[in-house]
């Protein structure tokens, strides 16, 4: 259970980026976090993780403060698969590995096959023991996507948090990577920077930041009756050319 108490943010210049924000994650639920840019999405993202500490307020992790964690304790709960993978200038199994070099080689493959990645794998000349470059400079961003989901998927964490757009991918692609993500987030707590409407309509819950204020948090159905805000967000998003709000 995820539950953030009147949090608010504000950087050392004394800007704030969040205000007084509230709600409450059930375990297994799927959150789509969503608002124009600037609104705060990636800020709260990272209050979750602990990159940063609220300057006011609480967030509470199956009803403990969060920062009474270790950060080695807490980051071993949340998985995280972003839009800038992060990959090190070593082999594809030891990228895989990274969140638990203790992992056996039947783990990382069956983690590469769930995240539908072995196939491209074995297909590299020296396939897990390929070197790959800094930042993964080697691999197309589809498959740098798909080595983070495995990574996730090994670590087995408790809370996800994704980014669901994808690199410039063809549409086979982007069929595995969704594929991938369902299997990774199956009975897992999701918070997802939301780019997409199929990603905000399976969503349980959407939480439509504004100006970095909570302007509705609900089903879709319940925001579309209720949120004048969120009904212009839904027909920019069924108008495809206007996609640039979120």
């Amino acid at each position: 259970r995820v539950e953030f108490r009147n949090v608010s943010f504000a950087y050392q210049n004394h800007r704030t980026v969040l205000h007084n924000i509230s709600f409450t994650v059930e375990p297994g639920q799927i959150t789509a976090v969503i608002g124009p840019t600037g609104s705060g999405k990636s800020t709260l993202i990272n209050l979750l993780a602990r990159f940063y500490e609220p300057t006011e307020g609480c967030i509470f992790l199956d009803g403990h403060p969060a920062h009474k964690y270790t950060l080695r304790s807490l980051r071993s709960q949340i998985g995280l698969v972003m839009q800038d993978t992060i990959l090190f200038a070593t082999t594809i199994r030891e990228n895989i590995a990274f969140g638990r070099p203790d992992a056996s080689e039947a783990e990382i493959i069956q983690a590469a096959r769930d995240a539908q990645a072995h196939d491209f794998i074995m297909a590299m000349p020296n396939g897990y023991d390929t070197y790959v470059g800094e930042r993964g400079v080697t691999l197309s961003g589809g498959q740098k996507q798909r080595l983070a989901i495995a990574r996730a998927l090994l670590t087995n964490p408790r809370i996800l948090i994704l980014d669901d757009a994808t690199a410039s991918v063809d549409t086979h692609t982007e069929h595995l990577i969704q594929k991938a993500l369902d299997r990774l987030m199956q009975g897992r707590t999701t918070f997802i920077i939301a780019h997409r409407l199929s990603t905000i309509l399976r969503a349980d819950y959407i939480l439509l930041l504004e100006n970095g204020r909570l302007s509705a948090y609900g089903p879709h159905e319940a925001l579309l009756h209720h949120s004048s805000l969120y009904r212009r967000v839904y027909q920019l998003q069924i108008q495809p050319e206007k996609e640039t709000w979120l």
